[in-house]
């Protein structure tokens, strides 16, 4: 493919709720350019941008996909991204390298839950927006009556747009006259428009996002996409009109950066791709300057050096050399040694840093292990891997669980990612009860003693404590109050460490023991038989003794959780908190409607959260959560829990 100028590029984004023909759209593009002979189907396992095999056998996109389109001398990147809720991070990464977006509503649906996803993402990215209405062949379509549904959610901004421009009618004619003081005059004065005066209103109006045109032309099966092609090479901003690039200079300091061909060559990458023959494709967006073959790239988050192999396009899966690429552009190359999604490539002696990708939190974690446990190595490599390929999914384990978790945005993302795992690296895993990280303290206080004395032949062992056990507000305090020589000094610190290692399990249900303070006070030691192992058993026996004596609870994690929800919804929403033993501490209303509740809520009562906000919801709910505080757990829950580990190490030791 030839290189294109800054001038004859568009980067559009395809959105929408899933199943409204993005890909479909994207098969007749190719087949209207000449790319294919024969339109693909989804339900075939035959397009170009899902050419994944967890695509082909799903039937849907989990993974955003670039299929550049030459038309009339412009060079369109479509980023076709998934519809589905669990891969917002793929849309985050999409919206970075635009210009403008496309959302595509089914029209036998009309907006749906994904369609106001894709304007949010629009709104919060300041994108210029086109809606093309799909599926137009339905019978239960009217246009008329789904323009007027658009403009009902979204405001009269929404405007319909014949392309090429013929008849205008009021409606447009005042968004035009909006973009501009000039022609707002003009308008009232009852004056017409020229046709230059129209394209211009109208590019700056799509430009500011104060006109979101709604396609007229329609598309099935091939026919008619080449309205749409038109409209978007002619009224798509270019790049160089794209929003300055944030980041920070060698210096640390705050810079802007402005798509231009001029300058030194710097580079942002959205989107890695991990092909099990290729090795890793780094997909990244020229901010500026212009990336040729064997050019040397710095990473400024590694700290190293790139020697960059040739630049490619991808279509779908398919690579195309091109010989270089200009700012604006979107290219791919390959087996790059540091990089990662999110990083900036830029010349050494022209440092800057990208803001980083804006990658969502986790809100739903499952606990895997493998089905061998030979594989565990190799669901560690797997993991790290496919989080190169896929940043928003998080990867834990538990230190005190001994667990590991992987998080995302939902059951699908994981169960693609558990997928992967076997397809890719040939690993089974299989999901596992999840265990919370509970911790045990004591409420009162206790004095005991503690006393090892072993005899077998030789030198014995011998070490007796007296210590005193209390609440503490650290995580563990320790201290002598020791008089004359009845324990040696050289043995204290023995003391302390068998302390320590008990709090690594408690007596009530095996978990972590914590805000305890500790006195040694007292004790007697042997000439002979007495040493350091001695005393921290000793110490040990202690523990035990003066934890069940000194009042003992079990406590849980607290989660924060901030819940937006729309205003219908919120009464629901409070009611499920309460059930989850969660209270709620305060709603806020929010620009542009909906309500922010602030809740907590035990962890062991969210693990399914995220899935049943989504249901309660239909789909239209959202949170974040972080760990709060520890808290006591009520005493039919410890009761439960402690009776399951009592259970447990029975089953153990049977």
């Amino acid at each position: 493919m030839k290189s294109y100028t800054s001038e004859t590029i568009r980067n559009v984004a395809l959105l929408g709720h899933g199943g409204t023909g993005k890909t479909t759209f994207l098969e007749a593009a190719l087949l209207e350019t000449g790319v294919t002979k024969k339109m693909g189907k989804v339900e075939d396992g035959n397009t170009v941008s899902d050419y994944d095999k967890m695509e082909i056998e799903k039937g849907y996109s989990i993974n955003t996909s670039i299929v550049p389109i030459e038309w009339n001398n412009t060079k369109i990147n479509f980023i076709d991204t998934p519809g589905y809720f669990d891969f917002v991070g793929e849309v985050n990464a999409a919206l970075r390298a635009a210009e403008a977006a496309v959302i595509m509503v089914d029209a036998g649906s009309g907006i749906q839950v994904g369609t106001e996803a894709a304007w949010n993402a629009c709104e919060r990215y300041n994108m210029p927006r086109f809606i093309v209405i799909s599926r137009r062949e339905k019978d239960e379509f009217n246009f008329d009556n789904t323009l007027a549904d658009l403009q009902g959610k979204f405001g009269t901004k929404v405007v319909a747009l014949p392309w090429p421009l013929s008849d205008i009618d009021d409606s447009l004619k005042e968004a035009i006259a909006e973009s501009d003081e000039e022609l707002m005059e003009k308008y009232f004065d009852g004056q017409e428009f020229t046709a230059e005066e129209i394209s211009r209103g109208l590019m700056t109006g799509i430009a500011h996002g104060d006109i979101v045109p709604v396609c007229m032309d329609t598309f099935q099966m091939g026919q008619k996409v080449e309205g749409i092609l038109n409209l978007l090479a002619a009224c798509v901003p270019t790049p160089t009109h794209h929003a300055p690039y944030h980041g920070t200079d060698g210096k640390g300091e705050a810079v802007e950066k402005n798509i231009t061909k001029d300058g030194p060559a710097s580079a942002f990458v959205f989107k890695t791709i991990v092909d099990p023959f290729v090795g890793k494709i780094s997909v990244m967006k020229v901010v500026t300057g212009k990336i040729e073959a064997g050019a040397e790239l710095y990473n400024t988050r590694a700290d190293k050096a790139e020697r960059l192999g040739k630049p490619f396009v991808l279509r779908g899966k398919e690579q195309i050399e091109m010989p270089s690429a200009e700012a604006g552009d979107i290219i791919a190359v390959a087996k790059l040694q540091y990089t990662q999604s999110g990083d900036t490539l830029c010349d050494k002696n022209a440092l800057v840093k990208y803001d980083a990708l804006d990658v969502p939190s986790p809100t739903y974690y499952i606990a895997i292990e493998a089905a061998d446990k030979n594989d565990e190595d190799k669901v560690g490599t797997g993991l790290a891997r496919l989080k190169e390929e896929d940043p928003s999914i998080a990867v834990d384990r538990n230190a005190e669980t001994h667990q590991t978790l992987i998080g995302g945005q939902g059951d699908i993302q994981l169960g693609i990612i558990m997928s992967k795992l076997k397809d890719r690296f040939g690993v089974t895993v299989k999901t596992v009860p999840q265990r919370i990280a509970y911790r045990e303290t004591i409420k009162g206080q206790s004095e005991v003693q503690g006393k090892h004395k072993k005899q077998s032949g030789g030198a014995g062992q011998y070490g007796d404590v007296w210590i005193r056990f209390s609440p503490s507000q650290e995580e563990f305090e320790f201290s002598e109050e020791l008089f004359g020589g009845s324990v040696p000094k050289n043995y204290v610190p023995a003391v302390e460490k068998g302390l320590l290692e008990s709090m690594e399990r408690g007596p009530l249900a095996g978990c972590k023991v914590v805000n305890v303070k500790a006195v040694l006070y007292d004790g007697s030691y042997h000439d002979v038989d007495s040493n350091e192992v001695s005393f921290k058993i000793a110490a040990g026996l202690a523990f035990k003794k003066g934890i069940v004596e000194a009042n003992p609870c079990l406590m849980e994690p607290i989660m924060h959780l901030d819940i937006y929800v729309p205003d219908d919804y919120t009464g629901a929403v409070m009611g499920d908190m309460n059930k989850r033993r969660g209270r709620i501490l305060g709603m806020e209303p929010q620009m542009g409607g909906g309500q922010k509740l602030m809740a907590e809520a035990p962890q062991a009562e969210l693990f399914d959260y995220a899935l049943v906000l989504r249901s309660m919801t239909q789909g239209r709910g959202r949170f974040e959560m972080t760990f709060e505080r520890y808290e006591e757990v009520p005493k039919m829950v410890a009761d439960k829990i402690i009776a399951d580990h009592a259970a447990e190490e029975a089953a153990k030791n049977a």
